[in-house]
């Protein structure tokens, strides 16, 4: 009686691991399963007369790698932080004479050792596609969380604690820009690279204003 009872039993479980390995491969028979196993679906627009075309994620991420040539919104990008991170420069060059807080002091140190070595990179990057530093034509741009003059030279008056909360309150304002072009890009352009450089500063950018809120 057991035996027959054991038997109807493990019948059963051998019936259910059937049912479990079709159903599983009936999961990869369907275009949109195999695209929902890799990740949400993306529609690629098609060419003129052409119907568009789902795409899975990883597909499209295939798809842009074979082709990540840099367009005008990477190169107008990289040219305006490499100017966006030079006035951070010059800001926290002021820091050592007229700072008085030793947390402003080692916020500044850790901006400019960030930031140098990013001017470095995108103009290297600049170079290896060929493209000058400055555009030929005359860009009358204006970026978002840059200091005006009239504000650069205050800071240079400023001392002590008034210049630390002067400090605090420009450098948080240009990081909020510097996220707001990175964001963009990373819309707009086309070139791995430099989303990868717009990732960076997103991140980085947004962790110094943490910090700098608490110190206001």
């Amino acid at each position: 009686m057991l035996f027959r009872r054991a038997s109807r039993v493990s019948a059963l479980m051998t019936g259910l691991v059937a049912l479990a390995v079709l159903g599983a491969g009936g999961c990869d028979s369907g275009p949109d399963r195999k695209a929902a196993a890799h990740g949400p679906a993306v529609i690629a627009p098609g060419e003129p007369g052409e119907a568009n075309r789902t795409l899975s994620a990883e597909e499209a991420t295939d798809r842009r790698s074979e082709n990540d040539s840099p367009n005008s919104a990477d190169v107008s990008y990289v040219r305006m932080m490499i100017e966006h991170h030079t006035q951070a420069l010059v800001m926290t060059e002021l820091v050592p004479k007229r700072a008085e807080s030793k947390d402003v002091q080692r916020i500044a140190e850790r901006i400019a050792a960030g930031q140098k070595p990013e001017i470095e990179a995108m103009k290297g990057w600049l170079k290896s596609y060929g493209k000058p530093l400055k555009s030929e034509r005359h860009e009358h741009t204006t970026m978002p969380g840059m200091a005006t003059e009239s504000q650069l030279k205050k800071l240079r008056t400023a001392d002590g604690q008034s210049f630390d909360r002067l400090f605090l309150t420009l450098m948080t304002t240009h990081h909020q820009g510097a996220i707001t072009m990175a964001t963009d890009v990373k819309g707009q352009g086309n070139n791995i690279r430099v989303e990868e450089m717009a990732d960076e500063v997103i991140a980085q950018q947004t962790s110094e204003i943490t910090r700098m809120r608490k110190m206001l």
